[in-house]
């Protein structure tokens, strides 16, 4: 009922966002100078927002643009390597470079967005290496015959795709997913897989949220699981192809995460109007691309959604030693020829210190040289893996990992 009636809601608002959009196209095309008065700039900035403030179930571009190799630059194009019903593993692909580079697998979270909110990630990640990500499907997309999808799933997901790469990958994985990438490598370990990666970066993940519990892991112990399941799963409407799946509606999450910065939502919104209504582009640009990427959201199945809630963030199962794979303890202590490497941002809301620096303590055979921590001052939750911090004091950590273990 409550994503038929948000839907009903999207519909009934679709024709004053494409009048919007229709005047937008009118100005673009008319002469210069008709549209550059004070009057008609505030009233193209308004349309302008309104079009905009939209949630979308459109996977937008990754975008990604043309990456230094030697003294040129070469482009880059994307290639789907292993389609599976939830989710692709998709390849970076640098044109005319032939020389082997370190494969990294980029573990994104499936929390609401799609993977391309790691498009900086990726970005910096290709100077070095050969890139994959595993780039999650909208579950209102994927037809009820594909079955469940649920947190060992996911964990299953991550090592066939580690598998896929061969021998010598590396992984990093950002925020939600390090919990069950870190499971990956572990069962790998356990199984003496000989496709075990190299490195493994943990980044702002929740391998433990017994440690300094933030807003986020409040949220998720204010309630039972069965408050989750009864007040915020709904059925896909009839209109999609994944007609009557039980998901957690990506809009859902957006609302969640708008509300816990909701004034400064707000206030970027505002400053979008003034920018749009001044003729500054650049900055409206900067704010409209942020919040295309943030308004373009995906479902969750049921299963991977409340397992997540009840398994990471309710009972740390990993971090107790009592998380389940298959029916077999998932034990990171197996872990002995993965370095490695945990990122934490000093002013982390979501995910704070101390919790994916736990990791540590779990894998408890690995030695001490192939176990690095990094905390980056100066930076919240996304600081870590996107911006100028990202890019000149956090990948050389990574980097620095690559190239030492080979």
């Amino acid at each position: 009922m409550l994503y038929s009636a948000f839907q009903a809601w999207t519909d009934m608002m679709a024709p004053s966002r494409w009048a919007a959009a229709s005047l937008l196209a009118w100005r673009d095309q008319m002469p210069g100078g008709l549209g550059d008065g004070d009057f008609a700039r505030r009233l193209f900035a308004v349309a302008d927002v309104y079009q905009g403030a939209k949630v979308t179930h459109d996977r937008p571009p990754y975008a990604i643009r043309p990456v230094p190799v030697g003294n040129g630059f070469a482009e880059v194009r994307e290639e789907v390597v292993l389609d599976q019903p939830f989710g692709s593993l998709l390849r970076f692909v640098k044109q005319g470079v032939t020389a082997p580079q370190p494969k990294m697998l980029v573990v994104a979270p499936l929390s609401g967005h799609f993977a391309t909110l790691l498009r900086s990630t990726v970005q910096t990640l290709l100077i070095d290496h050969d890139v994959y990500i595993t780039d999650w499907k909208n579950a209102r997309d994927v037809p009820l015959s594909a079955g469940r999808f649920g947190f060992e799933d996911y964990v299953d997901y991550v090592i066939g795709f580690i598998r896929h790469l061969g021998p010598g990958s590396h992984l990093l994985s950002v925020c939600q997913p390090c919990v069950p990438a870190f499971a990956a490598v572990a069962v790998m370990a356990q199984e003496k897989d000989p496709a075990q990666p190299r490195t493994m970066t943990l980044m702002g993940g929740p391998v433990d949220t017994r440690i300094a519990p933030t807003v986020v892991n409040q949220l998720a112990m204010d309630n039972p699981i069965q408050w989750f399941e009864d007040n915020l799963i709904s059925h896909v409407p009839w209109r999609f192809a994944g007609a009557g799946r039980r998901v957690y509606p990506g809009f859902l999450q957006l609302s969640a995460f708008m509300s816990m910065n909701l004034d400064r939502h707000f206030a970027q919104h505002r400053k979008l109007y003034q920018h749009l209504a001044d003729a500054e582009a650049e900055a409206a640009s900067k704010i409209k691309d942020f919040y295309e990427e943030y308004f373009a959201v995906l479902d969750m199945t049921a299963d991977y959604y409340l397992e997540t809630v009840d398994f990471v963030f309710q009972r740390a199962l990993l971090a107790r030693g009592e998380l389940l794979h298959r029916g077999r303890y998932v034990d990171p202590a197996a872990i002995q020829r993965t370095a490695l490497l945990t990122v934490e941002g000093e002013r982390d809301d979501i995910c704070s210190v101390g919790q994916t620096a736990a990791a540590h303590l779990l894998c408890g055979s690995l030695r001490p040289h192939l176990k690095r921590h990094h905390l980056q001052p100066g930076v919240g939750h996304y600081g870590v893996f996107s911006g100028s911090r990202w890019e000149t004091q956090v990948y050389p950590q990574v980097r620095n990992l690559v190239l030492a273990m080979g």
